[in-house]
């Protein structure tokens, strides 16, 4: 048996369903599950998807937003049980598959136009 099987099957219950279909562009805001401790509490992370790596279980996502000035950047995995859900907020229009020029633009420079409906 070859290891591209094996490793099908053992990542096949892993997928999550449900998760909606977003794109490079889009803005989105991610429930994130965090563990401190004992507790447990859900976080809210919203900005714009730099990036998508598709790699099946292992797929992810790159979420950049401003925050008080100051860029963040942060990656998830797609099928992590953390996340709790995506949201998208609105749909860009964009013509590249990585953002990685609104890095270095601030401001209105640095906005992603709106898909129109």
């Amino acid at each position: 048996m070859q290891t591209s099987n094996i490793l099908a099957k053992i990542e096949a219950p892993l997928f999550r369903e449900g998760i909606p279909d977003f794109r490079v562009g889009d803005t989105v805001r991610v429930h994130y599950r965090i563990v401190e401790g004992e507790k447990e509490r859900i976080q809210v992370f919203q900005g714009v998807v730099l990036k998508r790596h598709r790699a099946g279980v292992r797929s992810t996502f790159t979420v950049r937003k401003v925050s008080f000035t100051v860029g963040v950047e942060r990656m998830f995995l797609l099928h992590s049980p953390r996340i709790d859900k995506v949201e998208i907020v609105s749909r860009g229009v964009v013509r590249r598959s990585r953002l990685f020029y609104l890095r270095n633009l601030a401001g209105k420079a640095a906005r992603v136009r709106d898909a129109k409906d």
